[in-house]
């Protein structure tokens, strides 16, 4: 019998690979996207000081939203993190979509945070 690996799995080995590509740093920091079956998370991090400079998510309570899971809600994710952007004085960012295909709600995420002034 074939063993299958999680995909869990294959997504993390992909984000590794991913990850010595994408670096960020205190110009241009890193946008990290993190998607679970009922939530999408989005945080700003500068890599170098290995700090979270700005971050979003489907459950802050600032959005109201009453399914985190699907493309409508990661678009205010990816608003909402570019507005918490624009505050910390971020323009420009590199996009890591953690291993996961640019699909779907991932891309719907980096749409909207484009749309509200974000570079990348």
């Amino acid at each position: 019998m074939i063993k299958k690996e999680s995909r869990n799995k294959l997504r993390k080995s992909r984000h590794s690979r991913i990850r010595e590509n994408v670096k960020g740093s205190s110009n241009i920091p890193r946008l990290n996207v993190f998607r679970s079956n009922q939530n999408i998370f989005a945080q700003i991090i500068d890599d170098e000081k290995a700090i979270t400079l700005v971050s979003a998510s489907s459950i802050d309570k600032e959005l109201k939203l009453e399914n985190g899971g699907n493309v409508e809600a990661a678009a205010k994710v990816g608003e909402l993190i570019a507005k918490r952007a624009k505050k910390e004085k971020i323009k420009k960012v590199n996009f890591d979509r953690g291993g996961y295909q640019y699909h779907g709600r991932v891309k719907a995420l980096a749409e909207a945070a484009r749309e509200n002034g974000l570079e990348f």
